[in-house]
Parts: C-alpha cells; sequence; structure tokens
C-alpha cells in the first residue's frame, strides 16, 4: 500500500482547497443517510416487532419490511412468536442432532426430589412453551427465561412429593406431566405473562445413584411378592371355585331329598286318610283285605315256607328238603 507523507497530504489540500460551505453539505448528507438506514426495518417470519417510542410501548408489527422513526427515536424489539422454546430440567442437550448429545454434568439441584413416601429420586422434565403476547411477555414479568424455570420446578416438587414413589416411576407419570402442564399455565396466566404451555413432560425418572442398589433389591423383594400372591390367587382359583361347586351340589341334593320325603310323606298321610275312610265304611272286608295283603307281602320274602297245624301238640320233624332237592338236582 502507498502511503502519503505530511507533505504529499499538504500538497494535496493546496491542490484541492475544501471551501467553507461543504462542511455543512457533508453533515447533512450523513445525517441524511443515517436518518435512511435507521428509518426502515424488517421482521422476520416467524417474529413479530414490538416498537417502543423513547422506551414507551406504541405498536406490535407483523412479519415484513416497515418504517419507524429514525435517530433511535423509535426502537424495535423482534419477538419470536411462532417457535417453540424448550426449557430443560435435570439435563442439557450439548449438541442435537439425529444423534443428540446431552451433558455429562448432573444437574441435581434440579432434579432430585422427595417422593410422597420419603423416597429420593432424580427427576428429568422438559417444559415446551410459545409467547403468545410479545408486549406482556417483555414487559409484565423480569426475567422471563428464570421465572419459567422457578415455576415449573416449585410445581414438579409439589407435584412428586403428592405420589408415592411407585406411582411416580410407573402409573403416575401421565398424570403427573397433565397436571404440572395446567398448574404452570395457571401461574403464567396470573402474572398475564403473555406465555402459552405447549406440553411438559417427563423424561426420566430414576433413584438416586447412591441408592440404586437398595432400590432394586426392594423392586425384587416386591415381585417376588406379587408373584407369590398370584400364585396363591391361582390356587384360590382353582380350589375355592370347587368347593364350592361340591357345596352347591350337596345343597341342590339335600334339598331335593328333602322335597322327596316330604312328597313321600305327605303321599303315605293321604293313602293312610283314604283307607281309614274305606276301613270306616266297611272294616271287616277292609280288615281281612289288609290281612291278605300284608301277609302276600310277608311270604314272597322267605325262600322257604313251613305250614304248622295249629292244633298239634307238637312240631313234627321237619324233612330236610333243601338236602332232597340238591340230591335230586345232581
Amino acid at each position: 500500500m502507498d502511503f502519503k507523507t505530511p507533505e504529499e497530504l499538504l500538497g494535496m489540500t493546496k491542490k484541492w482547497p475544501i471551501r467553507p460551505g461543504m462542511y455543512g453539505g457533508l453533515a447533512l448528507g450523513f445525517v441524511l443517510i443515517l436518518m435512511v438506514s435507521t428509518m426502515f426495518y424488517s421482521i422476520g417470519p416467524e417474529e413479530q416487532g414490538v416498537v417502543l417510542f423513547l422506551g414507551k410501548y406504541t405498536r406490535t408489527t407483523e412479519a415484513g419490511l416497515h418504517m419507524k422513526l429514525p435517530l433511535g427515536i423509535e426502537t424495535v424489539i423482534p419477538v419470536k412468536v411462532e417457535r417453540i422454546h424448550k426449557e430443560e430440567f435435570g439435563f442439557r442437550t450439548a449438541k442435537a442432532g439425529v444423534r443428540t448429545q446431552y451433558s455429562s454434568r448432573e444437574y441435581r439441584e434440579e432434579s432430585l426430589m422427595l417422593t410422597g413416601d420419603l423416597n429420593a429420586l432424580q427427576v428429568s422434565w422438559i417444559v415446551q412453551l410459545k409467547i403468545k403476547d410479545p408486549y406482556k411477555f417483555l414487559f409484565n414479568i423480569r426475567n422471563s427465561n428464570s421465572t419459567v424455570r422457578d415455576i415449573s420446578e416449585a410445581v414438579m416438587r409439589r407435584l412428586v412429593g403428592d405420589y408415592s414413589v411407585d406411582e411416580v416411576l410407573t402409573t403416575k407419570r401421565a398424570e403427573i406431566s397433565s397436571t404440572a402442564e395446567e398448574e404452570i399455565q395457571q401461574i403464567l396466566d396470573t402474572y398475564d405473562s403473555g406465555i402459552h404451555i405447549v406440553t411438559v413432560k417427563l423424561q426420566d425418572v430414576t433413584p438416586p445413584a447412591q441408592v440404586q442398589a437398595a432400590f432394586n433389591e426392594v423392586n425384587e423383594a416386591k415381585q417376588e411378592k406379587e408373584r407369590t400372591i398370584n400364585q396363591a390367587e391361582q390356587k384360590y382359583n382353582e380350589i375355592i371355585p370347587k368347593a364350592r361347586g361340591e357345596a352347591e351340589q350337596a345343597l341342590l341334593q339335600a334339598d331335593g331329598y328333602a322335597v322327596t320325603r316330604i312328597n313321600r310323606a305327605k303321599g303315605e298321610a293321604a293313602r293312610f286318610l283314604a283307607l281309614l275312610e274305606e276301613y270306616n265304611a266297611a272294616k271287616e272286608v277292609t280288615r281281612s283285605r289288609l290281612y291278605l295283603e300284608t301277609l302276600a307281602g310277608v311270604l314272597a320274602k322267605p325262600r322257604e315256607k313251613y305250614v304248622v297245624d295249629s292244633s298239634g301238640a307238637d312240631v313234627l320233624p321237619l324233612l330236610d328238603f333243601r338236602a332232597r332237592k340238591e340230591a335230586e338236582n345232581a
């Protein structure tokens, strides 16, 4: 580069002298250029612009090219209203991508919590939010980022403290997430913050490393307990219904036997009453018939019958008819 010496510069000024009126023109041109360059501003497609007149809010502009008063009289703060912002608790994303990389640091001051049954857990979660009103977001709350984080952490700690460790680990995770989303939104609406909570989601819930071994032993004991209970219930389902069926069968048989005996007794009673009526009508005939019927029933049962003369003094020696019959048949 060719540098000019002071003498050469002095010679140049003598060759092209600057007239006094030129200073004003140069200054005016500089001011005009500065005014034009500060009159126009552009708002991105995901943004809204908050315009301030000497620090006081005047209007909100949408995406596109706009004009404002120059020279800092009006200033513009662009706010990304369409982008979903994410706050991470208990972990940090070091590099997002196809294979997300996370920070190796442990954020135990955020994640370490106490459950309702006095167990310690490390809880990691995310809060996704959007800015629905740029003016309220900028001017109704201070340090909006730290405010959202403080509210989220307070709500999550309270909810985890309302449930047992097993519920937080398994069945109540979705309920905790949805309840936290509702409560965080309610608090932000109370502050008139202009923030909309998109979602709250539990990422990971684990016991601290110091108690991991004891926690695993407790889980194994619970699983063994559940297995024993299931086996007992299986045995119960095999034996108790069978016993109930047998008992029901015995009751039905007893009921049937009772009905049979009662009906038989009623029939015998009715038969006796009918017989009594016949007996009263013809006593001698009925007596003789009953005697003959009874004797016929009795004589039909024994295999051998002996007829003895009632007028005889002694019983004659009886022949062995059975042996004789067997000899005849031989």
